[in-house]
């Protein structure tokens, strides 16, 4: 990844005022990320599971920083690295390169074999001298080399990819913070059966008995088992349904929806196991159930317009390794966020019409008609 590349398309992500201390604050931060994860890895070897993606994601989030800081100071990324990289400290090796405009590639080795300990201890320190020069940009960009020369260092002690790093963190940021382009957005069943996709447009009533289950209908036919709430105090979980359709609609994605409506992918049996058995509901109503614990404790997310990036990174991990992980986190912040509006709609009606569309990637609520 060309680092100008990664530098013009990251921008569109910096939401944060144009002050340098702040960024410089979160700069720090994410070091401090950095050596905690690393002394994990260290200190537990292979006990500590996704140390790479945990180590390679704080380092993504350092390099966010660190592009931000070079932003505010009208300094060159590009050239820091250069002059990080440059001189007797680190040696240059040739690759071919990948790229059809160009040929050669120049790649900068440092020449120096540290302790991961020490590494870090000097990347800690080189981070602590940014923050004494809020405001001397001549001072703070020699003292930013430096920094930079320790982070890549502590890159190539921990074994990690730089152009992995940018990729990572480059999908995250923009899958979180840029709208995505609706036409590359995935459909996940475009090439099978209309008998084996997802509705277009669906309308399912959900409906509150005398005993208090709540009960799903579709085109006139009870579907699925009746719910309760499975919990002492009542919360209405019984009207979960709502997300798995939110799911559906917005996300193009639901095991759980596919197997009320019985729509499984069956003619492909690679997809219809992995992508929509009995491990991808599970998965699904997992994810569900754990959203739910974190949106009773913000009153169903009533008045809010997003999510905190924390949960949005959990829920990508809940989802690795199955098809919607190619959605962006904002598309899913999207379905979360609708479906939960039109989930305290049904609470306080004791049911009502869920009304989806695949093409307008909408879910939205109706009022049961009277019988």
């Amino acid at each position: 990844m060309l680092i100008d590349q990664y530098v013009r398309e990251i921008a569109a992500t910096d939401t944060m005022k144009p002050d340098v201390q702040p960024v410089l604050f979160g700069l720090f931060g994410e070091v401090g990320g950095i050596m905690a994860a690393a002394k994990k890895h260290h200190r537990e070897g292979k006990v500590f599971d996704g140390y790479r993606r945990a180590v390679e994601e704080e380092f993504g989030d350092t390099l966010w920083y660190l592009a931000a800081l070079c932003r505010r100071l009208d300094l060159s990324l590009e050239k820091i690295l250069d002059q990080a990289t440059d001189g007797d400290r680190y040696m240059s090796v040739l690759a071919a390169s990948d790229m059809q405009s160009g040929t050669i590639a120049r790649i900068a080795v440092s020449r120096e074999v540290v302790a991961l300990d020490d590494t870090l201890l000097t990347l800690g320190q080189a981070v602590s001298s940014l923050l004494e020069l809020p405001g001397q940009s001549e001072a703070l960009e020699a003292r930013l080399v430096h920094f930079v020369d320790c982070y890549m260092k502590t890159l190539q002690v921990a074994e990690l990819s730089f152009g992995d790093v940018a990729r990572t963190n480059l999908a995250k940021t923009t899958g979180r913070f840029v709208d995505p382009q609706v036409s590359l957005l995935p459909t996940f069943d475009a090439a099978f059966e209309p008998d084996e996709q997802l509705p277009n447009e669906f309308s399912i009533e959900i409906m509150q008995k005398r005993s208090g289950r709540s009960y799903l209908r579709w085109h006139n036919v009870f579907i699925g088992d009746p719910l309760t709430d499975n919990i002492r105090d009542p919360d209405g979980y019984r009207f979960h349904d709502v997300f798995h359709f939110a799911h559906a609609a917005i996300l193009h994605w639901s095991p759980v929806m596919r197997s009320l409506i019985k729509q499984k992918r069956k003619s492909d049996p690679r997809v219809d196991e992995a992508q929509d058995g009995g491990r991808a509901i599970v998965v699904e109503e997992g994810l569900t159930a754990w959203i739910f614990s974190r949106a009773k404790e913000l009153n169903f997310f009533e008045g809010q317009k997003s999510l905190s990036f924390d949960m949005l990174k959990t829920i990508r991990d809940f989802v690795r390794g199955y098809e919607v992980d190619q959605c962006p986190l904002s598309l899913w912040e999207r379905a979360i966020l609708d479906g939960y509006s039109v989930f305290r709609e049904v609470r306080a009606n004791g049911g009502g019409i869920i009304v989806g569309n695949r093409e307008a990637r909408t879910i939205e609520y109706k009022p049961l008609e009277k019988e």
